[in-house]
Parts: C-alpha cells; sequence; structure tokens
C-alpha cells in the first residue's frame, strides 16, 4: 500500500486547516489577509511577494527560455521535465527519491547529456497517473496553486451527461488521489478524498469500483467506509466482488451485507450452494481458457449457460477469443439479462474493447435494449469516454482509439440504415473468375490493415475464420504481380475448394468492415477502383515512374487523411441523434439533473 504521512488520512477534522494551506497565494488573497498584518501595510506586501513568487516559479514549467529543468519524468510516454531542487524542497518523496540519487531500470532511464529520467509507471505503484493530472499537480508543486479541471479529459461524450459523477470526472480525481497520496502532499491528499467522497452516492456502483480500491491502497478510512457501506448496499454479486476486490475488502461488504439480511433456511442454503458450486467450476473453465472443459460440466450438470450467466461473465472477464467460443456453442440467450437488469451488451460496453461489441452485435444483441435506469450501451460506452480520446486525432497506419472505436461501432448499430453488401458463390464459377475475386479481396484486406490497422482487426478477429488464414499484409503485397504457388500434389477439385473457402472468409471480412466501419470501407473502395495500390511498390520501374508513384502516394496519405475527418464530423452531426435515442429509450427517466443519477 502507498505509506502517506501520520495523520493525514482519514481525520477530516483538519481538511479546513489543509484548505487553508492549500494555494499559500489564493487562499491569502480571498481572505485580503489577516487584520495583524495589514497594519502598516505589512500584509499588502507579502500577498504581492507570494504572488510574484508563485508567477515567477510558473514561468519554469510554461516558458521555453526560462527551461532550466535537471531531469525528467516519463508520463503516458510523454517526457515532463521538473526541477529536482523544487520537487524536493515540496514533497517529502521526491527528497528521499532524489537524495538516493538512482533513476529508473527501465529502458532510456537516462537521456542524451546525463539528464536523468524517471518513469511514472514505477514511481506510483498503484493505480494511474496521467499526463494532464501530472501537470496539475506540478503546477501546484511550483506555484502552490491548483489549476482548474481540464474539461477534455473531465468530461465524457454523452451530450445528455452533467458530468458531475461520470467516470472521466472520477478518473481524474483518482490520478491526482494517487499523486498527491505516493508524493506525500497531505492538503491534496484531504482535499480530493472530499472530492471522491462526492462521487461515491452519484456514481453507478461499477464507477465506485475504482474508488474504494484508492482507498484501499492509499490507506483512505473515511473513503474506504463509505465506499464499502455503497457497494454493500448495492446489487453486485459475489462472483463480481472477488473478482474486483481482495479478499479483506470482501469480508468487509460481506460483513455488512449479513446485519442487514435474514439468514436463509438450511434448506434454501443447501441448494443455493450446491448451484453455486456448479456455476463456480463454469466461471473457473472460462478463467482457463478451456471450453472443452465447460462442455464437460455443460454435461454433467443440470445448471445451464444461462443459469450461470456465462456470457455475462465471459465479457466482463475472459478473453475475447473465448467469447467467441461460447458465442459458438448457441447455447445462451444472448439477450439475457442478469439480475441487475444488464444485458450481456451492457457488461461487454464496459470492458470497451469493440471485437467483442462486434462479435455480439453479429450473434444478435440487441442495441437498443437499456439498464434499469435507462442507459443503452451505447450511453454507457460514451460516460466512460473522454472527449481527449473521442477526437483524438487518427494517424494513417497507427492504431485507433478503442474507446472511439466502441462508441462508433454502436452509433452505427443504433442508426444503421444500409445495406449489408454480400456476394454470393456460384458453383459454376470458373477457376480465372476465383483468381479474380481472391485477387480484389485479398489485396481489399491487406489494404485495410495498412491503411486501418485497429478496425482491419475487429473485422477479421469478428468474421468467424481463422485470422491467421488472413495474413495478408506482407504476403499479398510481396508476390503482387507473381505467379501464385502451385501443390502439384494437389487435384484441382481440391484447390477449387480451398480457394472458395478462403474466399469466403474473406467476403466475410469485407462484410464486417461495411456493416460496422462503412465510412473506412468506401475509402478503400475509392483507393482500389483507383488501382492506386501500385504506389505501394515505390521501389519499382525507372527514376520518373518512382517519382510519380512517391507523389501519388503522398496524395493517398492526404486522402485518407480527409477521410477521417469528414468520419469525426459524421459523428459529431449524429451525436444529437444518438443522445435522443438514449433520452428516449426509457420512460421511467424523469426531467431534471438528479434523475440522471442511478443509486443503489
Amino acid at each position: 500500500m502507498i505509506q502517506v504521512e501520520p495523520g493525514v488520512v482519514g481525520v477530516m477534522d483538519s481538511a479546513n486547516e489543509a484548505s487553508s494551506s492549500l494555494s499559500f497565494v489564493s487562499s491569502h488573497l480571498s481572505n485580503g489577509g489577516s487584520s495583524n498584518n495589514n497594519e502598516n501595510g505589512g500584509g499588502g506586501i507579502e500577498i504581492l511577494s507570494l504572488k510574484k513568487l508563485s508567477t515567477s516559479l510558473e514561468k519554469l514549467l510554461i516558458d521555453a527560455d526560462y527551461d532550466y529543468s535537471d531531469a525528467e519524468i516519463l508520463v503516458e510516454g510523454i517526457p515532463v521535465s521538473v526541477h529536482r531542487c523544487v520537487l524536493a524542497s515540496r514533497s517529502p518523496f521526491f527528497h528521499e527519491l532524489f537524495k538516493k540519487g538512482n533513476v529508473s531500470n527501465g529502458e532510456g532511464s537516462v537521456k542524451e547529456g546525463g539528464k536523468p529520467r524517471y518513469l511514472m509507471s514505477e514511481l506510483v505503484p498503484y493505480g494511474k497517473v496521467g499526463h494532464e493530472s501530472f501537470l496539475v499537480f506540478l503546477h501546484y508543486l511550483y506555484t502552490g496553486t491548483l489549476k482548474a479541471s481540464p474539461p477534455e479529459v473531465t468530461t465524457c461524450v454523452d451530450e445528455t451527461c452533467v458530468h458531475d459523477a461520470c467516470r472521466p470526472a472520477i478518473d481524474y480525481a483518482l490520478e491526482l488521489m494517487y499523486a498527491s497520496a505516493t508524493f506525500q502532499m497531505k492538503e491534496l491528499v484531504l482535499l480530493f478524498q472530499r472530492r471522491l467522497l462526492n462521487f461515491v452516492e452519484k456514481a453507478v456502483v461499477e464507477d465506485v469500483i475504482p474508488v474504494l480500491m484508492a482507498a484501499f491502497h492509499c490507506q483512505l478510512s473515511q473513503l474506504r467506509l463509505q465506499c464499502t457501506q455503497r457497494v454493500a448496499r448495492s446489487d453486485l454479486d459475489t462472483t463480481s466482488l472477488e473478482k474486483e476486490f481482495p479478499q479483506e475488502v470482501v469480508d468487509e461488504i460481506k460483513s455488512l451485507r449479513a446485519q442487514s439480511v435474514l439468514e436463509s433456511t438450511p434448506a434454501e442454503m443447501e441448494v443455493e450452494t450446491l448451484n453455486e458450486k456448479s456455476i463456480r467450476r463454469i466461471h473457473k473453465a472460462m478463467d482457463s481458457d478451456d471450453v472443452e472443459l465447460l462442455k464437460l460440466l455443460l454435461n454433467e450438470s443440470k445448471v445451464t449457460l444461462n443459469d450461470a450467466y456465462a456470457l455475462h461473465y465471459a465479457c466482463a472477464y475472459s478473453d475475447s477469443k473465448v467469447i467467441q467460443e461460447v458465442l459458438n456453442l448457441g447455447l445462451a440467450d444472448i439477450n439475457l439479462r442478469n439480475p441487475r437488469g444488464y444485458s450481456v451488451l451492457h457488461v461487454a460496453a464496459r470492458r470497451k474493447d469493440p471485437s467483442i461489441l462486434v462479435a455480439l452485435l453479429k450473434k444478435g444483441a440487441n442495441a437498443s435494449d437499456t439498464t434499469p435506469d435507462g442507459q443503452t450501451a451505447l450511453v454507457i460506452c460514451q460516460r466512460l469516454t473522454r472527449r481527449k480520446d473521442y477526437h483524438e486525432e487518427t494517424v494513417q497506419g497507427k492504431e485507433s482509439n478503442k474507446d472511439r472505436l466502441c462508441v462508433d461501432v454502436l452509433e452505427r448499430e443504433m442508426r444503421r440504415n444500409f445495406k449489408c453488401v454480400t456476394m454470393s458463390d456460384s458453383s459454376e464459377t470458373t477457376a480465372d473468375d476465383l483468381h479474380m475475386k481472391l485477387d480484389y479481396f485479398e489485396n481489399r484486406v491487406a489494404f485495410a490493415r495498412l491503411l486501418f490497422p485497429a478496425e482491419a482487426r475487429v473485422a477479421i478477429e469478428n468474421a468467424e475464420v481463422d485470422s491467421a488464414s488472413l495474413d495478408t499484409t506482407s504476403s499479398t503485397l510481396k508476390r503482387a504481380g507473381a505467379n501464385r504457388e502451385v501443390d502439384l500434389n494437389e487435384t484441382p477439385a481440391v484447390r477449387t475448394k480451398k480457394m472458395q473457402l478462403r474466399l469466403q472468409s474473406l467476403q466475410k471480412t469485407v462484410e464486417n468492415g461495411r456493416r460496422f466501419f462503412p465510412h473506412c470501407s468506401e475509402v478503400l473502395d475509392n483507393f482500389l477502383e483507383d488501382l492506386i495500390p501500385d504506389v505501394f511498390f515505390l521501389e519499382k520501374g525507372s527514376e520518373e515512374e518512382q517519382r510519380i508513384k512517391k507523389a501519388r502516394f503522398m496524395e493517398l496519405k492526404d486522402d485518407v487523411q480527409k477521410a477521417f475527418h469528414m468520419d469525426m464530423a459524421e459523428n459529431k452531426r449524429h451525436s444529437g441523434l444518438s443522445s435522443s435515442l438514449s433520452s428516449s429509450s426509457s420512460s421511467s427517466r424523469k426531467e431534471g439533473v438528479g434523475h440522471r443519477v442511478r443509486k443503489k
């Protein structure tokens, strides 16, 4: 656990004292200084001096002309320049760290020129401290004033949310809490403990889980007690508790529940225990990725996948391949609701994995289903997604943000009004036709993986085929224009059958792309129709041909980048529709801020 100064945690009586020292400039200015100090003008001089000191130190952070930093801290891959003397004087943690003279053992721990570099992931043993939150924390260390929260990381993308307890706001406060507790800033620990306490009753219980874990790791007794009571009152099942919390916390929650619930009769307890044992075995089989064992357990027990809410469990905790295999068994209701009223898609939305969402939607999951408090899977994803991540610029050839992909997939499913393009094979298809179709689809999948890697991977993974068989990005491009290798031991019929199976796999992948990523598919249509693939072989041809290819390649890069911007603009235009869909999905939702908050 994070060690904090004695007396820091759980002492809310000293909160006012901590608040008064939170900003050595702003708090003094707001009070106008004490009357004793104002006598003979002494107080005014002190205020001006403190303000000037704060402004001067701020220059070290924001003005490149005053960059005299002697160390770096790497946060989310971004180097942040710091002055060890300032950090050591303000934080006991940094004082001890710099006194040892050690730097991180991670790669690149010493910058060129001898400037030491520390990794934030190694400095903070629990939780996470992001770049934006660390800059705010650093600003406080230098100036004594706390900056306003950046809206791009503290607000979600749901237009109907009031952002008083959505996940981005909670995560931002948690990041500052982990920084404050780890770096032993007493006044900030107390401040952010109060801020987190304000979230506990407003937030959905799933979002209270990380708050309780922070209270556990940072030894925040009051916050921990309130979170434990909130979870104990909720309808989170025992399986979820054991998956999310240490045993010590689970025991506390169970103890609180035992005090408020009447004991069951012995006969009821016996039946419940037998069912629980079977359900636990099913869950353990999925934890070990053993679907064959799962089948055996289902054959030997009267407990079904629906009884165990196996799809809900898998979408929350299992590998995506296991989820696909369980779906392929065809033994579970894809739209089944668990005792909390959540569908499988609702649970998967909190997982924020686009490939899982696509797999469920393909099997018939209803994107319009709502939770008891009126949230669709889309709204769940939107309230988990920061504006910064959703509006992050997409770079050609690089991974798209998963949070945004999840929102996009669900938005498109909610407003889907286009036809799925299907292509049927004829048994009379000639060998030449088959080769031509294979060439087209192989090139299409290969270039999709080059231009849209994240979207292509989701489409391939959910084509219900072996993704290894579609590893076309390198092999197809390398042999373009070359003769295909032929196994002389194969009969023409066997060879044709293999080609047809491969063609079906490629077509399923393309159909997935058209359904869930229509704009990307349109870009690929234009790309292949224009016969542009040859520009990828820049080293072939004469010098003039290579120059023309390189110029066309740069145009292609610009076209793809513009396409992404158009896609983002389209999503923004449709945000009003998705908001109205989510707000009208539950007739029980009432007007007013207070009724947007789910309580248990």
